[in-house]
């Protein structure tokens, strides 16, 4: 229950900052719709900029550059603009969307073997733009405010309509920095995560399904800021903190897609070894209300009970999971492997493998003294295709 009291103090906190535009025309007599006050309307706009970009890292901070770029009419003002309105940077940038495009366009047409080596690189390419724009678009979008109002001495809350609060801007920027950029962060987790089901999914239709869903989102934050930037605030919140409480459930799965990129692309499994003692691995399912996907260390006690030690979010601390007492295999997958819990002739998926662990089920069953090991999955698929047209399959 304190979890859930923190995640709802979170909430409220983060809805009252990023909605404080929303205020402003009750808190300014002078405010009318067709005259709004212009750093309330900027901090508006801003909130739904870094709600869109978060959504589409490359193709978002490539759109502001080139927007800045035209917009500024003269030499001396196009060079003091910021490193993402550089040509240099914006038309590469655009290039590599249009070609995305192009695949996902043409994604329904493309055999899934042909297209999910692009679907890797989209996703990581993803994922490095969105870190890259955290830390050097968000401060930049932050500080903007400042440049709003040139007759204003600071870009305040005294500025928005609330005398009392006066802020020097460099303590705006320490106070606001951070908020804008966790409030992207947790946006970019749930656009990642959509990345990672593309990823994952064996059907075009899905991967399209998904792409258009991520797309649409993407598409109504720009919409409404453009008709109204006080709705297009107010939907960017609520879509900031729809991707709060997916947090948890984002950054799992996103960490688990981007674990079995890194071990697929650099071939890790062939230069792996397990480890005689404890083995990094993936939850394969909800146990003791530990959500499934949870990245942790597997080793067995003395008692020779299944011993999970996890740290949630990668760096808080540790806590142990005690696995159901049972009989154990190892699943034999073409493209990953799982350890399984054998209850009759059914398996459960008890813990997930990376595909650093392909054709090392036989040590993982030895460290871990399984039973044995068996086919899966597709793996298991062929054996009986095999078998019923009378091939010989290996013994598990």
């Amino acid at each position: 229950m304190i979890t859930g009291m923190k995640r709802i103090r979170f909430l409220v906190v983060l809805a009252g900052l990023l909605s404080l535009p929303l205020a402003v025309l009750a808190q300014t007599p002078s405010a009318k719709p067709a005259d709004p006050n212009p750093v309330a309307k900027q901090l508006c706009q801003t909130v739904s900029m870094i709600t869109g970009v978060a959504i589409s890292p490359l193709l978002g901070v490539s759109s502001v550059g080139a927007y800045d770029y035209f917009k500024a009419k003269t030499p001396e003002a196009k060079a003091k603009l910021p490193w993402f309105a550089n040509p240099l940077f914006w038309i590469p940038a655009m290039l590599l969307v249009g070609a995305c495009f192009l695949k996902d366009t043409a994604g329904i047409a493309i055999p899934t073997v042909l297209k999910k080596p692009f679907d890797v690189a989209d996703t990581m390419e993803h994922k490095i733009s969105g870190l890259v724009a955290t830390g050097a678009f968000v401060p930049f979008v932050v500080n903007m405010m400042h440049t709003v109002d040139a007759t204003a001495p600071s870009a305040t809350l005294s500025s928005l309509g609330f005398a009392a609060v006066t802020l020097p801007n460099w303590l705006y920027d320490i106070l606001m920095t951070p908020v804008a950029m966790a409030a992207f962060l947790i946006v970019l987790l749930a656009s990642n995560a959509i990345n990672i089901l593309i990823l994952l999914s064996p059907f075009t239709t899905v991967d399209a399904a998904l792409k258009a869903f991520r797309t649409s989102i993407l598409a109504s934050v720009v919409g409404t800021s453009f008709v109204n930037p006080w709705i297009g605030a107010a939907w960017a919140v609520i879509v900031i903190l729809i991707s709060w409480l997916i947090a948890g459930w984002s950054f799992r799965l996103s960490h688990f897609g981007m674990a079995f990129i890194w071990d697929f692309v650099t071939g890790r499994k062939n230069r792996f070894h397990p480890d005689a003692k404890e083995n990094k691995m993936f939850l394969g399912r909800k146990c003791e209300k530990v959500p499934t996907r949870t990245y942790g260390k597997l080793s067995r006690n003395d008692k020779g009970e299944f011993i999970f030690n996890y740290r949630p979010w990668l760096v808080l601390p540790q806590r142990t999971l005690i696995l159901p007492a049972g009989n154990y295999e190892a699943g034999r997958g073409i493209f990953y492997s799982e350890i399984l819990r054998v209850e009759g002739d059914s398996a459960k998926t008890m813990i997930l493998l990376p595909p650093r662990y392909r054709g090392h089920e036989e040590e993982i069953a030895k460290i871990y003294s399984f039973s044995g090991v068996r086919d899966i999955g597709l793996r298991a698929a062929w054996a009986w295709f095999k078998s019923l047209f009378g091939g010989k399959t290996a013994a598990a």
